[in-house]
């Protein structure tokens, strides 16, 4: 049976993300025919929504120490190739005007259309044709390559390149079929779970701190071996903020996190010379000098400490209070799940990709890129930086 023409391609790309986009607009500049399948019916819905609408593109310190991986070296090779520096000079190319926001995270000024936009640019320049709301309904692999059955007509191709992201954001179109398709390929596949995500609270301790919605402090949280030290924020179903959702890329379920609520400082110091000066002053007063007033107010109950004069904490007393904030242990109940997680911990096991490449060891001519597989980045365009840097080695070589 002779194909239409039209269908037969050099590279098919299922996934129009980040990752997918940029593995194509490289592709295609090397003389590639290369069709991009996605079956979402807007493209790149998580692109537009990230960073607040402002799209953290990448960051300025990503190195591969920013990652978690079972193979802690498997992101070297990709990230020193195609560095931050690379995609922050083709951002420029484009006159997009970006900012710092803090430690190295880079926003567009205006939106993450731009970046979107920039992607859709430097693809149709490389001849790319980007198809939504195709569905893949089956995949077999050729001689030469591979079959793909599909919502919109049948695609043969040589390289395929699977860029489905993870499980984040279900709303946004995200589904296990990358992973599927490497289980179809004998590839093996780490267990997935939300990564970057709020925690939920044990109901006694909700009840209380629910009351703390909206309110931030700067903590530095701390989970196996690994801390953060940016705010944490309360919310009613439990805790957020740029700590929290870092730290809970390290926590598995049933452990404790450890938030120092005063991480500039020695509290223990701070209120024996207030003590010295003001002995009089009660301890709430004494600590509104560091604290919203409403999070002292709810907060010293919960740890049942004694609100007093200062005068009158003997020994060790204030001591165990400054403990209280330097030590808060707090098990959390669990994370709000892929519903509001950034990212996917966990995907395609690292050891059956070239980490050169990205290309599967045991089956020729196919291809992982981006969040699909065991690579997760910290929050602050870490895991964008993942998508352009995989997506464009894999497109120096489909």
């Amino acid at each position: 049976m002779k194909m239409h023409k039209h269908n037969y391609v050099d590279v098919v790309i299922i996934g129009a993300g980040a990752a997918g986009l940029f593995c194509a607009a490289q592709a295609g500049a090397r003389g590639r025919s290369v069709a991009v399948l996605d079956h979402a019916k807007r493209i790149g819905g998580k692109i537009l929504m990230s960073g607040g609408g402002r799209c953290n593109f990448t960051n300025m310190y990503a190195s591969h120490e920013n990652f978690l991986c079972d193979n802690p070296h498997f992101c070297k090779s990709a990230l020193s190739r195609y560095t931050q520096w690379d995609f922050i000079g083709k951002v420029a190319e484009y006159g997009i005007a970006y900012h710092e926001k803090t430690l190295g995270q880079l926003f567009c000024d205006d939106s993450a259309k731009d970046i979107l936009n920039m992607l859709f640019a430097e693809c149709e320049k490389a001849g790319v044709t980007i198809s939504n709301q195709c569905e893949t309904l089956s995949i077999g692999k050729t001689e030469d390559g591979f079959v793909l059955q599909t919502s919109q007509g049948e695609y043969q191709c040589e390289s395929l390149v699977i860029a489905t992201g993870g499980l984040s954001m279900p709303k946004l179109g995200a589904s296990p079929y990358g992973y599927q398709v490497a289980e179809q390929f004998g590839l093996k596949v780490k267990p997935t779970r939300a990564g970057l995500v709020p925690f939920t609270l044990h109901e006694q301790d909700k009840q209380v701190l629910a009351e703390l919605s909206g309110i931030s402090v700067e903590a530095n949280a701390s989970c196996n071996d690994t801390h953060f030290n940016e705010g944490i924020l309360f919310t009613h179903r439990g805790l957020s903020g740029p700590a929290v959702l870092q730290i809970s890329s390290f926590w598995q379920p049933g452990q404790t996190v450890e938030f120092d609520l005063y991480p500039s400082g020695n509290l223990h110091d701070e209120l024996q010379s207030i003590k010295q000066n003001q002995p009089d002053i009660i301890l709430s007063n004494a600590l509104g000098k560091y604290f919203p007033k409403r999070y002292i107010q709810v907060y010293l109950p919960y740890l049942s400490l004694e609100n007093k004069p200062l005068k009158q904490y003997q020994g060790k007393q204030l001591e165990q209070v400054a403990e209280a904030f330097h030590q808060w242990q707090l098990k959390p109940n669990g994370t709000e799940g892929y519903r509001t997680a950034e990212v996917t911990l966990g995907g395609v096991d690292t050891d059956e990709l070239s980490s050169k490449t990205m290309e599967a060891k045991k089956v020729k001519g196919l291809y992982f890129v981006g969040e699909v597989m065991d690579v997760t980045g910290w929050l602050g365009g870490y895991n964008f930086q993942w998508a352009w840097s995989s997506g464009w080695v894999a497109g120096q070589v489909v």
